[in-house]
Formats: structure tokens, sequence, C-alpha cells
């Protein structure tokens, strides 16, 4: 990192509390006709959600919905996802001030409190960042972030300098087992170091996402699942998959959390190279031709029964919020490209192929998604990561008619 960066992080960063990004001049206009369908999908959105309030029980997070048997199926505050239900509340609230979502939003967030003290999960940044951390957005409270520190402390006790990145699953001693989700969790412990000029939050992250470029990266600039470490070397031990079609390709949302990942890493420390990450892994994403041409990918870029495989649709709407993002710190060519594309997406996620009907899905707004095929765990069903980020993506989209 050059002194100028480094000037501009450590003054702006830990006095200020503002990143160091170099915005581009960029002008994107967004379609009068999209506008107008993201307007009316919040007001389903708001509809759908308020479907959830009725039908869970107390203790119980939305996870997903089987249309054959239509039941919903419902996990505690420890399982990942936890976190996706009651930021999604806050977000459609941000856009219709409808009180009995906010009203369901803190239900959830006082029964999601206590994971802030949760060590043996890397999830924290998605449970406690996308759900505070958006609370705390609309309505900065102290109650909020104490939650939010201790959340990150709890993240930055798993680790371990030898590695250079964050344990993401607990396994057998002989094993440190890293995923590229992990990137995502990285937001957290920035925010940390703004609310409290405590730099070592800012260097786990920055180390981390180093080690995940370094190991997780193949040339083509798509990315391993798992990466094993040696806890007492930081050796490479393997390079593999969970959730992907095989070791060596390239599933498909596991990219997508990499190109969210590292677009946050330039957001937050100004530093070019991660600008170039996210860039890369832009054009394996839009440049692959497994991709589809309506931009919603297949489960696994490698999948062997394309084109009849699977399609995700939180795969999609990650990439269309991120994407949303990364144009305006891009060049016009690229920048206009990103922006087209998530353009495509949220158009494509708004059709009924994928978007729920009024009263269906179990209140779900998407269809479609894909958690864990090769378990035979969550395929084919709406998801509340897909429903997360694709009211995300169309905030984001939003947010350029006010620019």
């Amino acid at each position: 990192m050059n002194l100028k960066n480094i000037i501009c992080n450590t003054a702006l960063l830990l006095v200020m509390g503002l990143p160091c990004i170099a915005q581009q001049k960029n002008t994107f206009k967004p379609q009068a006709a999209l506008l107008a369908t993201i307007n009316k999908n919040m007001v389903d959105a708001d509809a759908q959600y308020k479907m959830f309030a009725g039908e869970l029980q107390p203790g119980q997070f939305p996870k997903n919905f089987e249309p054959k048997t239509g039941k919903l199926e419902t996990s505690n505050s420890g399982w990942w996802c936890s976190g996706f239900y009651p930021g999604t509340l806050l977000n459609i609230y941000e856009e219709t001030r409808d009180e009995k979502l906010m009203q369901e939003a803190r239900r959830m967030l006082n029964l999601l409190a206590k994971e802030q003290y949760n060590t043996h999960t890397h999830d924290l940044g998605f449970m406690m960042y996308c759900s505070f951390g958006t609370a705390n957005r609309l309505a900065p409270s102290p109650d909020y972030k104490s939650v939010l520190l201790n959340s990150a402390k709890s993240l930055a006790t798993r680790f371990n300098p030898k590695v250079g990145a964050i344990k993401s699953w607990d396994a057998k001693p002989s094993d440190f087992l890293v995923i590229i989700d992990n990137m995502m969790n990285l937001e957290l412990l920035f925010w940390a170091t703004k609310a409290t000029g405590d730099s070592s939050y800012y260097k786990i992250a920055v180390t981390h996402a180093n080690t995940t470029i370094k190991n997780h990266y193949r040339t083509d600039h798509s990315s391993y699942h798992v990466i094993n470490y040696h806890p007492e070397t930081g050796a490479v031990q393997q390079k593999k998959t969970a959730q992907g079609f095989a070791d060596g390709s390239a599933w498909a949302r596991g990219q997508a959390w990499g190109l969210y990942g590292f677009t946050i890493m330039y957001r937050e420390t100004g530093d070019k190279q991660y600008l170039e990450q996210a860039n890369n892994i832009a054009h394996f994403l839009l440049n692959n031709p497994n991709l589809p041409a309506d931009k919603i990918p297949y489960w696994d870029f490698n999948a062997d029964n394309i084109p009849n495989a699977l399609r995700d649709a939180s795969a999609a709407a990650i990439m269309a919020s991120a994407l949303l993002e990364l144009c305006g710190y891009t060049d016009k060519t690229d920048g206009q490209q990103y922006f087209n594309t998530a353009a495509n997406i949220i158009k494509t996620l708004s059709t009924p192929q994928y978007k729920s009907a009024p009263g269906a899905n179990g209140g779900f707004l998407l269809q479609h998604s894909v958690g864990h095929l090769p378990a035979g765990t969550e395929v084919d069903v709406p998801l509340t990561y897909a429903d997360y980020y694709f009211v995300e993506a169309m905030k984001r989209y939003k947010a350029f008619a006010g620019k």
C-alpha cells in the first residue's frame, strides 16, 4: 500500500470513521420502468414479510419453504442465516415505513442478541451486521453498538495469526478450514475499528483478505470453496469444495461472495489490489460462457448437466448488489457493464419465474435458490439470504435515481 493510501486510511478511517476510496465520476441512468417494478416489488415484499409474523413460533427464525409440502422450515438464533430475516424486515421498512415490520424486526433482534457472544461461528457478520448493523444505521443506539462490538470481539477470537485467516468451520485439531463465504464477515470488523479506533479489527480483516487472495483464487480468478490450512504452520493442506460440484469447479454463490467481499475491501481500505481483485472476479463471472443470457447463474458454473442445471437466485441477487456498488469504483466501460448486468438480474428476478405470487411461497419474496446441492439440502427452494440481497440490490439501484 502506498503512502497516500496509508495516510488516507489512518486519518480518515480512524479519525473521521470514513473509508478512503477512489470514486469514479460515472453516471448511470436507472430505467423508469425498472424503478416502477422495484417500487411494486417493495410493496409486495412488505405484504410477504408480514406473513412470517403470524407463522413463526417463539424463538423461531425462517429458514426456507418447501413448495411441494407447503412446510416452512425454521431455525434457532444460532443458524448462520438468522440475521437475514430481521435485516430484510428493516430494509423493507426503510422503503415502506410499515411499523408492523419494525415491530417484528425488534422482536427478532431481541431473540438474536445472545449470539453476540457466540465464538463457535465465523458467520457473525451475516448474523449480526446484517441485522443489528442495519438497525444501528437506521437508528443508532448504544445498545446496538454494544451488541455489534461484542460480536466483532467474538469473531476476532477465531483469527489465527499463523494462518493469517479467520477459521470458518470447527473441525479436528489438525485442520483449519476457511471458506470463501468468510469474506462477507469482514465488514463487521471494519465497522468495529471505525467505532472504537482499535485498529486490530482492521488488521485482521486485511490479513484475512490477503490470505484469501493468495490461496483461494485460481489463475482464471475463480475461487475454491474451502482451503484447509495447517493450524500451526499455515501451510495449505487441501483445496476443495463442500457445496460446489467439484473441488476444481466454480460454485456460483461462492464466486458471488468473493465479488461482494472484495468490493467491501476496496470500499473500506482504498487499496487498489482489492479493486483489481473485485474486477477480476466480475470479469470471470460476466464473461463466463456458462452464464445464461438472463444472468441468473447455474448453481455451479461447471455443473455437469448445463443447460439443465438448477439456477441459483441467491447467487444472482448477491451479484447484483455487489455490482451496483462496484460500478461506482471502476472505469466507465466496466462500470456500465456492471450496472446493466445488475439491472438485468433485477428484471429477471422480478418476473413470475422467480418472484413469488402474492401470498404464496410461505412469505418469501424469491423462489429457486440452491443451498447445498451435494448434501441434498435446501435445493430449489426460497432462502432468506436470496431475499436479503435482492432487497438490498433494489435499494441500491433506486439510489442512482437520486444522484
